[in-house]
């Protein structure tokens, strides 16, 4: 069977990718391009469609994801607002909202798409905070941390086995991995409710909740946090309840799965990736918000 990648040292990948990079004054002809490309780099490449591949979660794109992929290219359509495509940013504004209902989420809710679970989550933790300030009576944006009165009290709640991009989100956003709170899980690796409860209330005393992190699919097992309870916690703490189902929120849509994400749609905000399981390019990432008004936050 064919190996899935060439097995080169990356020296030797280095070397063969080497004339690729030769800017020439004269450039290069296309045929000349091309050999290149079939004979130094595509054998180097991951065989994500090969039966054998059963690493992590890429995979090659569906043909109706290369069609849209394609138009994408072609076109090289801005979304940022209307003057900029008409037809790009009604596409998304329409798609997210068609997402909201797929996925039985509240009326009020809508998507946007981003780059990558990794700043969705990023994003998602900044509408928590930003709202944390506006209950304090400033506007974030304008004024940053410097806003609250004591920073050090703010916390940011999730999971021991919660994914990486947790603790980059409050690093980018000034508030320090000292924020980080990891909450214990149970023998199923999800949070353990009871416990982190009363560690919540103990919390409470002396700092300020401002958002809890629910895992919808950890990349470790599987494993998706009670949302339910959790928005409940959320909620009696005034804190914002973020779910993160990059890896395993598209599970909902499986019938016998569903009850699994039970409260999702009490999330403030949710965090999928659509490359992860429907077999479209990589980077595709969707952030879900409970009420459409949120997102003014991040104009």
């Amino acid at each position: 069977m064919k190996p899935l990648t060439s097995g080169a040292t990356p020296a030797q990948v280095a070397a063969d990718l080497a004339p690729l990079l030769d800017f020439q004054a004269d450039g290069m002809h296309a045929d000349d391009l091309t050999a290149l490309i079939h004979t130094r780099l595509l054998p180097h490449l991951m065989d994500y469609g090969s039966p054998t591949f059963q690493s992590m979660f890429n995979a090659t794109p569906a043909a109706d994801a290369l069609l849209g992929a394609q138009i994408a290219l072609a076109h090289n359509q801005g979304v940022t607002n209307w003057q900029v495509s008409p037809g790009g940013a009604m596409l998304e504004e329409l798609t997210g909202r068609a997402l909201c209902r797929l996925f039985g989420l509240t009326d009020s809710a809508d998507a946007t798409f981003m780059y990558s679970g990794t700043y969705a989550n990023q994003e998602a933790l900044y509408l928590a905070l930003h709202r944390h300030a506006e209950r304090r009576g400033f506007n974030l944006a304008e004024e940053g941390l410097a806003g609250f009165a004591e920073p050090r009290r703010l916390l940011v709640l999730t999971s021991r086995d919660a994914h990486f991009s947790v603790k980059h989100a409050v690093r980018m956003l000034g508030l320090g991995e000292r924020s980080l709170r990891l909450l214990p899980v149970d023998a199923n690796r999800r949070i353990d409710v009871d416990h982190a409860r009363a560690l919540v209330e103990q919390l409470a005393v002396d700092h300020e909740i401002v958002c809890i992190v629910a895992t919808a699919g950890t990349t470790s097992t599987g494993a998706v946090d009670p949302i339910a309870p959790l928005a409940e916690l959320a909620a009696q703490h005034g804190a914002w309840l973020h779910v993160d189902g990059a890896y395993g929120y598209a599970y909902k849509l499986v019938p016998d799965w569903a009850p699994l994400f039970a409260g999702d749609d009490q999330a403030d905000s949710i965090t999928w990736d659509p490359h992860k399981q429907l077999g479209v390019p990589i980077p595709n990432s969707v952030l879900f918000v409970r009420r459409r008004q949120d997102f003014a936050r991040m104009a």
